[in-house]
């Protein structure tokens, strides 16, 4: 589903439909620590129902389906929410995925513990969304939001791949990250209150095709792009990591997150 947004990108189209097999082959690599930061917190644990928004191929619960809590997943597109299918079937893993957007969810009101947001929450429409999901939380429930960026200042591998995105994409606003708390709307705070927020480095292993793959599997590429101009980049992209990187390195990012609880 091909998706335009002011806010993102100045508008420029993007579908992540165009890169699912990327993602899901090249997007699942958050390290445990990542995880262990959420589990430590007492979230996402067995008795809990807890709603992925924003699931993608499922990463989030996948990974953390063995601490056995009871998983619902949702993502605007379909080719996206297919990977998940496939990917949980092969692990017997009984989740249930729905190809729909955050905005049209339609659960019972009081129907999770938990609702975790990784790498999407900034694609909502907020004065839409955080009324819905105050609803859909038990009594005491917690939104939890995740994410996690390389740092192109400090990474040079990751520093001069970003470079290259943009020289095909050059309104892409996923460049430039440094480390911060989560920003919450206003909105937001009508709803919830912070409980807490966390921010670490992290570092992450890449081989050169994995960080291709990483690479192409962003919107600023194989979301966004033509198929010339992916090819192009693919091009210019493996050239460049032939003279800068070895054949594994690590990227440094960092990770944060923050836990709001229902007023």
């Amino acid at each position: 589903m091909e998706i335009k947004d002011i806010r993102i990108d100045s508008g420029k189209a993007f579908d992540w439909g165009k890169v699912s097999e990327e993602y899901a082959k090249y997007r699942d690599i958050y390290p445990e620590l990542f995880y262990k930061k959420i589990v430590d917190k007492g979230l996402c644990i067995k008795g809990q129902n807890v709603l992925d928004l924003g699931t993608g191929t499922g990463v989030l619960p996948r990974n953390l389906y063995s601490y056995g809590a009871k998983w619902t997943g949702t993502d605007i597109s379909e080719e996206q929410i297919e990977q998940a299918k496939i990917l949980a079937a092969k692990a017997d893993m009984n989740i249930d995925f729905q190809a729909v957007s955050t905005e049209n969810i339609d659960f019972p009101e009081a129907s999770f513990d938990v609702i975790t947001a990784c790498q999407c929450f900034w694609y909502f429409d907020h004065e839409k969304v955080m009324p819905k999901l105050a609803k859909l939380l038990k009594d005491n429930g917690k939104l939890l939001i995740l994410y996690m960026a390389w740092l192109p200042y400090e990474d040079k591998i990751a520093g001069a791949s970003e470079e290259l995105v943009l020289k095909y994409s050059p309104k892409w606003t996923g460049a430039g990250e440094t480390r911060k708390p989560i920003g919450l709307p206003d909105i937001a705070h009508q709803f919830f209150d912070l409980e807490l927020h966390e921010e670490y480095d992290i570092y992450v292993p890449f081989t050169k095709e994995s960080w291709h793959g990483r690479m192409k599997a962003c919107r600023g590429v194989g979301a966004s792009l033509t198929k010339s101009e992916i090819e192009m980049w693919e091009k210019e992209h493996l050239e460049l990591l032939n003279r800068i990187a070895p054949d594994k390195f690590e990227v440094l990012h960092y990770a944060a997150l923050a836990v709001l609880n229902k007023k």
